[in-house]
């Protein structure tokens, strides 16, 4: 093992992390191997306190429950879900053991998750009841006639790249004339972008790549949008009508990613859990994918797939994008969204891509030093209370 030890760069305080193998990290959370530890101390004090929050997105019913065998007891297993302080009868056990005696069996709740237990002789029956506010449905006007502008919004977020953004509103222009167009600038000087169906929102300078994301997720009002980067150039095979049909024939999907110049860049992530001390282990791997997507053979589901892809606008919003991120992100969107997103790469949707931008102050930020790096993966432990990271 190397240990790989940083003082720390400005304000940012030092990490102690160490390499495993490869490019597998893991930080000592009880025996430091060098002094500098400040900032794993930090993450050792701060995470352990903070974990009980996770308590909200866990519920009774990931509780594993396993149904007797041989029990005269008929009782609902799973699906029961009943209002807020609302009397609300109890399916099954009525018929079951009780139905010449007592015609129903109601169930009143004073709290928002529990489980119930139900006793009968010797046999006993516990099941998960949900208690749930009815949820008021969201819909989006597709337009008439399926119009594609009406159901899609493109979104790109820009720095310092003014000149290579109009070539592509050029080349959206040419394959979709009247599509709204939102951009994000956080140039240090921007320029005016103007045209039919464009909307430029001018940001602080330099606030960073995630941040620009959400600023324009934020201000799509369709169903669906597509991410391009601003580098992109649009082709006869940029055809978003493909991924929309695919999202609509699967409304389970959250994202559809296409391909860049013939190349998907799609992965997998594995995420395995640890107890509350020392956290779990993530590990993220290239070209890695699941089975075929049903009815569409062009396409798989992943993990994670490239910069270019369709997204359901308000699963998008639910997970947002993480604004200290600020230079080179991307794995980490979907590592945050592993587990509430369904994401497949389809090959047969294409974009182009424009040659590389040769600017020098571009490049600075583009390029970072290794302390952002390391900030990341310092995020990445205390966030997401992991032990160990591993990219293959």
């Amino acid at each position: 093992m190397r240990n790989c030890c940083s003082a720390g760069v400005g304000s940012s305080p030092p990490i102690t992390l160490t390499r495993i193998s490869g490019r597998e990290w893991m930080h000592e959370k009880y025996k430091y191997v060098c002094l500098c530890y400040t900032g794993v101390l930090k993450i050792l004090l701060c995470n352990l306190p903070q974990y009980h929050l996770l308590n909200r997105t866990n519920s009774v019913l990931s509780k594993l429950l396993f149904a007797l065998p041989n029990s005269p007891l008929q009782y609902p297993i799973q699906g029961f879900i009943v209002r807020p302080l609302t009397a609300t009868a109890i399916p099954g056990l009525p018929t079951s053991i009780y139905a010449s005696d007592i015609p129903l069996v109601l169930y009143l709740n004073k709290y928002f998750f529990c489980s119930v237990t139900f006793q009968f002789e010797n046999y006993e029956a516990v099941f998960p009841i949900t208690i749930q506010q009815p949820q008021v449905p969201i819909l989006y006007d597709m337009g008439t006639g399926r119009n594609i502008s009406s159901q899609v919004t493109i979104i790109t977020k820009t720095f310092l790249r003014h000149k290579q953004l109009r070539v592509l509103l050029d080349s959206i222009r040419k394959f979709y004339s009247d599509i709204k167009v939102i951009i994000a600038d956080d140039s240090l000087q921007p320029e005016n972008v103007t045209g039919e169906n464009i909307q430029h929102y001018i940001m602080p300078p330099a606030q960073g790549w995630f941040a620009g994301r959400n600023l324009a997720v934020s201000q799509v009002t369709t169903k669906y949008f597509l991410w391009v980067d601003d580098d992109f150039l649009f082709s006869e095979k940029t055809k978003i009508e493909k991924l929309v049909e695919v999202m609509e024939a699967v409304p389970e999907l959250d994202v559809v990613g296409g391909s860049v110049q013939g190349n998907r860049f799609y992965f997998s992530i594995l995420y395995e859990e640890g107890d509350e001390n020392e956290g779990g282990c993530l590990y993220r791997k290239s070209g890695g994918k699941f089975h075929r997507l049903p009815g569409y053979p062009q396409c798989h589901l992943a993990s994670g797939v490239v910069n270019f892809f369709l997204a359901r606008t308000d699963a998008m919003q639910r997970v947002r994008f993480d604004p200290k991120l600020q230079r080179v992100a991307h794995s980490e969107f979907f590592m945050d969204g592993l587990g509430s997103l369904m994401v497949a790469s389809c090959g047969d949707v294409t974009i182009d891509h424009q040659h590389k931008n040769r600017n020098p102050t571009y490049n600075k930020f583009r390029y970072p030093k290794r302390s952002d790096a390391e900030f990341k993966l310092q995020l990445h432990f205390f966030k997401n209370h992991l032990k160990c990271i591993r990219y293959g």
